[in-house]
């Protein structure tokens, strides 16, 4: 045998071994060049879908603060009214109390022709 046709199935099995071993680097580059870029991606992503949040969370915290603003305004106005009212029912109480004793006779006749009709508006519903 030739000493040069014995390395031949030598030399072969290198060349495949390099073939195999060029071809898994470049697999392992492609899938780190891949698993970075997916990398990248959801980092940014991630990013967009925190400032969003961060966004929504502020705009709700705007609309809330104006509800509370409104109800306060509401609480407001209804005491003021509340306030009206009592004021303008105490000025009547007050009015008609002055009215009594001014005419008494008529206060009387009223009451009495009052209670009259409310008995007969009452007895017609029973």
């Amino acid at each position: 045998m030739n000493p040069t046709e014995s390395n031949i199935p030598s030399q072969a099995g290198e060349a495949t071994h390099e073939h195999f071993q060029n071809a898994a680097d470049r697999v392992k580059q492609h899938a780190s060049a891949a698993a970075d870029g997916a990398k990248d991606t959801f980092d940014a992503a991630a990013g967009r879908a925190e400032v969003k949040m961060h966004e929504a969370a502020s705009a709700t915290a705007a609309h809330a603060n104006r509800a509370a603003d409104k109800a306060t305004e509401w609480r407001e106005h209804g005491a003021a009214f509340t306030s009206n009212v009592r004021d303008r029912a105490s000025q009547l109480v007050g009015n008609l109390r002055e009215w009594v004793r001014e005419r008494p006779v008529q206060s009387v006749a009223i009451a009495i022709s009052a209670g009259w009709l409310l008995g007969q508006v009452l007895k017609r519903h029973n």
